[in-house]
């Protein structure tokens, strides 16, 4: 396993929720946990990932939907079992989406 870890600046997440967790650990895929993080200003993500050496493209994923979601002051939790680019940005987004769903 390998454990990566990001930041990366973007606009603040409207309000606060209860935590959302999305997707499953298993053989290429992965499992999405997003918690609200209010004492820091910028996206913050943390990486748990079988696949080894990957860290460009995860950094360009991952700065790809902070630019394009207001993420600020949440902190991500991903646990990945080889899942593809795409596969990441759908998890992403589905835990984001039920993470504003639901109110704290």
């Amino acid at each position: 396993m390998e454990t990566l870890e990001f930041s990366f600046a973007s606009n603040p997440n409207p309000g606060v929720h209860a935590p959302a967790l999305r997707g499953v650990v298993a053989s290429g895929n992965l499992e999405v946990l997003i918690v609200p993080a209010p004492a820091a200003d910028d996206c913050r993500l943390l990486v748990h990932t079988s696949a080894r050496g990957f860290r460009d493209i995860w950094h360009a994923v991952l700065e790809s939907f902070a630019a394009a979601n207001p993420v600020g002051r949440l902190s991500f939790v991903i646990n990945d079992m080889g899942a593809t680019p795409a596969v990441v940005t759908l998890r992403l987004s589905q835990a984001l989406a039920a993470y504003r769903e639901h109110s704290a």
